[in-house]
Parts: C-alpha cells; structure tokens; sequence
C-alpha cells in the first residue's frame, strides 16, 4: 500500500525549475499553501531563483496564468495554489469544476505537469486546518506532486529514441 505525500521522502529535484501560481484571494490562505510548497521545492534541493512566482486575483484565473508559465518554456513544473469556500450558493460548485478542469487541461494541451494545490473547503476552519506548517500542509502536497511528475515527464522524454524494456524494435 502507497503512502499519502505527506509521509514520503522528497526526491531530489536538484536542477529543475519550478512555477508556483497562487491565487491573491484569501491570500492568508493561499500564502500559507505556498510557504509550504517552497518548503517541499527546497527540501528537493530546488534553489530559490529556480522557483518562480506568479500571482492570479482569483482560483478562476489559476489556470491561464498556469498555461502562461508552463508555454514560456522557462519550468519543469508548476504547482497551482489557491482556495475556494463553499457559501450558500452554487457558485463554489462551478468555480471549482471550471477550476480542476482548467489546471488539467493546461497541463494535457502544454506537455508540463501542473499540481492542483487548490483547497476547496466548507469552511474556513477546514481551510485552516490544510495549511498547518510541515508535510501535511497541502501546498507542501503539491509540491512533492509537481516533482514527482517533472520527473517522470523527465526521465521518459530522455528515452522516447530507446524502445522500452522487454519490447523489441
């Protein structure tokens, strides 16, 4: 059985560079989200001008300004943080569908890996209670995802020449 990211050993990303895209609303939230992804980036040995910062007014915006990093060539990886509370009407419901298919879909249309670090909570409590400091904050999360993909991304383009083992040419 797998470990959740929190409970896993950071692989070294030593040499990749990174984007965080965070969302400016409930920037108490969201700046808490990214202290803790900068955290996980660092442990990887991802030095801080290999990490770039790019801000969107809102959760909506995170996935053009995720698209706008990832096409500039300049990241391995992107990690996109923000968060969304339910209110009283249905419009959390469609931000935060619009939202995970955007980041998605950016991530599919560019070839990068973007992790979803985007709470989407009931209360503020709960949000609260996802952005406490250490490897369970879920920008901490993100990050490890993002690296976890960069690499991956990473190791297959290095090979798309070689045929895969136990195939044959």
């Amino acid at each position: 059985m797998s470990r959740p990211a929190s409970e896993r050993p950071v692989p070294s990303a030593a040499g990749l560079r990174f984007a965080l895209v965070v969302s400016s609303y409930h920037d108490d939230i969201t700046g808490r989200l990214e202290r803790g992804a900068r955290e996980a980036l660092e442990a990887a040995g991802v030095q801080g001008a290999a990490i770039h910062r790019l801000v969107a007014p809102g959760a909506y915006e995170l996935p053009f300004a995720a698209r706008v990093a990832a096409v500039s060539g300049r990241v391995d990886g992107i990690v996109c943080l923000g968060c969304l509370i339910k209110g009283e009407t249905p419009h959390f419901d469609y931000i935060a569908s619009a939202v995970s298919h955007g980041i998605m879909q950016a991530s599919l249309d560019t070839g990068v890996p973007i992790a979803f670090g985007v709470l989407t909570t009931n209360s503020l409590e709960e949000a609260e209670a996802r952005v406490q400091p250490g490897p369970g904050n879920k920008g901490f999360e993100a990050a490890v995802a993002a690296i976890e993909m960069a690499l991956l991304a990473r190791q297959w383009a290095d090979r798309r020449a070689a045929p895969l083992p136990g195939t044959h040419v």
